[in-house]
């Protein structure tokens, strides 16, 4: 988290004005808990959101094959022809880069019958495979995936839209945070008779990266008649981040 703080000393003076309308002499014996509790008196408290739409400009693909075999090794085997053969479409025909293309996850598994007679037993295996793919030009994502069915896909588990590089709109999110903290903080003082002061403290939440989440919006499938193709829209996200403020009260 990260922390901007301003000194007190002058937050202790305004405070001090509040006991008898002056400044009290350092001979009143003012303890630390009564200041604090003076300064307490002259602080507002708030939390300011701050909010930017973006078009995105990756998306992340979950594709992958399952197969069904009697053995392990079979159904494993014949997961890894179809995936070699979406790896090469994507790669080859489609020019993803290799390091945009990683295993999601594989694992082979039993499935099973039961009976009263023979009781649980093993009916055949399943083995899947997911690759997860980075994926830039969205206008060509339902063609992705209509090609990479043909070529043997039979999962596609998701598919996620976001800002590559969020950290360009930081600054615009972090502004737009700050400036609906001062209209709460000047709202607050206002309705108490007094007026707002400068900030005495600043924390940014998720400071590391304050506009990592976002919301997945619009993203839908649908069938174009005109040609049969996958049309894919991702519509917007929405970057979020918060600050807390402490501003003085005069």
């Amino acid at each position: 988290m990260k922390m901007w703080m301003k000194p007190l000393g002058s937050v202790l003076i305004a405070g001090s004005l509040l006991v008898g309308g002056a400044a009290l002499p350092s001979s009143f014996g003012l303890g630390q808990a009564q200041a604090a509790e003076v300064v307490a008196m002259n602080v507002i408290n708030v939390t300011g959101k701050g909010e930017v739409k973006v078009t995105p400009d990756v998306a992340y693909l979950y594709i992958g094959v399952q197969s069904n075999a009697a053995t392990a090794t079979d159904a494993q085997k014949k997961t890894a022809a179809a995936m070699n053969k979406l790896s090469k479409l994507l790669k080859t025909d489609w020019k993803v880069a290799n390091k945009d293309v990683e295993t999601d996850q594989f694992y082979v598994s039993p499935n099973y019958t039961y009976s009263e007679k023979d009781g649980q037993k093993v009916k055949d295996y399943t083995a899947t495979h997911t690759l997860k793919v980075t994926y830039r030009d969205l206008d060509k994502i339902g063609q992705l995936l209509d090609a990479a069915s043909e070529a043997g896909a039979n999962q596609i588990q998701n598919i996620s839209f976001a800002a590559e590089n969020p950290d360009q709109y930081e600054e615009e999110a972090i502004a737009k945070a700050m400036t609906s903290a001062q209209k709460k903080a000047a709202a607050v003082a206002k309705a108490a008779g007094r007026t707002l002061g400068a900030a005495t403290s600043i924390s940014l939440d998720n400071a590391d990266a304050p506009i990592v989440y976002a919301q997945y919006e619009m993203a839908k499938a649908t069938m174009d008649t005109a040609n049969s193709s996958t049309s894919i829209e991702p519509g917007q996200i929405t970057l979020r981040t918060n600050v807390t403020v402490q501003y003085e009260m005069k």
